[in-house]
């Protein structure tokens, strides 16, 4: 059977000053986790890392790769791993 990884909702949501962002592995793997912004760009990568299966935890404070504190409004998490890719959304409220 093919690996699978399963993102799960971030808590809290909506949040300020930050979230955690957990997914889960069911094989070991390369896994890649980005912020964007309503327009697609990408704000901030919280993990580019082979990671062991089972749970893991993520946090992001709102920054993007340069620590800059990004304004109030709707941001997508995506989950790329080898068995495919799974985003969701957060709301940040400054």
């Amino acid at each position: 059977a093919p690996s699978r990884a399963k993102l799960f909702p971030n808590v809290p949501n909506p949040f300020n000053p930050l979230t955690r962002i957990a997914f889960e592995m069911s094989a070991p793997g390369p896994a890649l986790l980005e912020i964007f912004d309503t327009a697609g760009r990408r704000i901030a990568t919280l993990l580019h890392e082979e990671r062991s299966a089972g749970r893991h935890v993520s946090e992001w404070r709102g920054r993007d790769d340069a620590g800059r504190a990004v304004p109030s409004g709707v941001y997508f998490y995506r989950l790329k791993t080898e068995s495919g890719v799974e985003t969701r959304r957060m709301v940040l409220i400054r």
